[in-house]
C-alpha cells in the first residue's frame, strides 16, 4: 500500500504556536521532491507536545494540502488506547490513508497487553493501521510473533510496519511470518539500505525532510535494484542521517530545515531547546557532503 520515501513531517512553529503557513509550503516541497507519501504527527512531529486540538489540526492540513497527490499516514499512537482511538477517527473522518500507531509508551504493557490494544484499535476505527515499533523510545518492544498474530487477526487492516528496532533479521521474520504483500517500511533512515534488500519497501525518514529529493531517488534506486546507485545515493545521505541524531530530535532537523528551507525556523516545544553546537557543525558538514548546501 506504501513504499519510497515517505517523510516523518517536522511541525514548524513560529512564536509558539503551529505555523501552518510554512507546514503547507513544506508539504507541497516534500510533494514536488518525490515523497511517495507524508506522515504527520509522528515522534519527528513533537506529536507528545501538542495538545489533541493542535494534533487534529495538523493532520487535517496535511491531508487537505496534500490533496490526494500523495496518501498521509496521520500519527495516531498514544499510551491511552482511547485517545488512540479519537486521532485514528478523526483521521478517518478528514481522509488520511492510514493511521500510524506506535506501540505505547511508558506504561509498558506486555505482550499481552499490546496484542489487546492494537486488536481494540482494528475493531473499532475503520483505518488501515501501521504498526510503529522503536523501544528506544517507548521501551515497549512489538516482538515478530506479536505482528504477524496481529496480521493474522486483522487481514488488510495492520498492513504493515515502521521498524525502528534495529535488527535487520526481522524483515525476514515478519516477510516469511505474514508475506511479501505486508508492508515494512524502515524507522531508521541509516539502515535504510539493508533494510531493503531484505524486503523492505521504503523508509519513513526523518533525512527526508530535509533531502527528499535524494531520498526519493535513493528509493527509487532501490525498488528497480540499482544496488550501485543506491550504494552512492546511500552513501552521499550517510552521514546526515547520523547527524539528525547528534542532539535530541528534531532539534538537528530543524536546524537543518532551517538552513536549506527558509520558511522553517528551529523553534521547537519545551522540554526540547535548540540543538547544540557540535551538532550543527555535524549537520552543516552533513548537508555540504550530500550536496544539499
Amino acid at each position: 500500500m506504501f513504499s519510497g520515501s515517505i517523510p516523518a513531517l517536522v511541525t514548524p512553529f513560529r512564536d509558539g504556536v503551529f505555523d501552518e503557513k510554512a507546514f503547507r509550503r513544506l508539504v507541497d516541497w516534500q510533494i514536488a521532491s518525490g515523497s511517495a507519501a507524508l506522515v504527520p504527527c509522528g515522534t519527528t512531529g513533537e506529536n507528545s507536545t501538542l495538545s489533541n486540538a493542535e494534533h487534529h489540526r495538523v493532520i487535517e492540513v496535511c491531508v487537505e494540502q496534500a490533496a490526494g497527490r500523495v496518501p498521509v499516514i496521520a500519527g495516531c499512537g498514544s499510551n491511552d488506547t482511547m485517545n488512540a482511538v479519537l486521532h485514528m477517527t478523526f483521521s478517518k473522518k478528514c481522509g488520511a490513508a492510514a493511521a500510524l500507531l506506535v506501540a505505547p509508551y511508558y506504561n509498558r504493557p506486555s505482550q499481552e497487553g499490546l496484542l489487546a490494544h492494537f486488536s481494540y484499535l482494528a475493531e473499532h476505527v475503520d483505518l488501515p493501521i501501521v504498526l510503529y515499533n522503536v523501544p528506544a523510545r517507548t521501551v515497549t518492544d512489538i516482538k515478530p510473533e506479536t505482528v504477524i498474530e496481529l496480521a493474522r487477526r486483522f487481514p488488510g487492516k495492520i498492513i504493515g510496519i515502521k521498524d525502528a528496532s534495529g535488527d535487520l533479521s526481522r524483515v525476514t521474520d515478519h516477510r516469511m511470518g505474514i508475506g511479501a504483500d505486508f508492508c515494512q517500511l524502515s524507522g531508521d533512515d541509516e539502515l535504510a539500505l539493508p533494510f531493503n534488500a531484505a524486503g523492505g519497501v521504503g523508509c519513513i525518514s526523518v533525512t527526508a525532510n530535509v533531502a527528499p529529493r535524494l531520498c526519493a531517488d535513493f528509493q527509487a534506486a532501490c525498488a528497480a535494484n540499482d544496488l550501485q546507485k543506491a550504494r552512492e545515493l546511500n552513501d552521499r545521505l550517510y552521514p546526515l542521517h547520523y547527524a539528525m541524531f547528534e542532539d535530541a530530535s528534531p532539534g538537528p532537523v530543524k536546524y537543518a530545515l532551517s538552513r536549506v528551507f527558509a520558511d522553517i525556523n528551529e523553534d521547537l516545544r519545551l522540554p526540547l531547546v535548540r540543538c547544540n553546537d557540535a551538532a550543527r557543525k555535524a549537520v552543516d558538514a552533513a548537508l555540504v557532503h550530500a550536496g544539499v548546501l
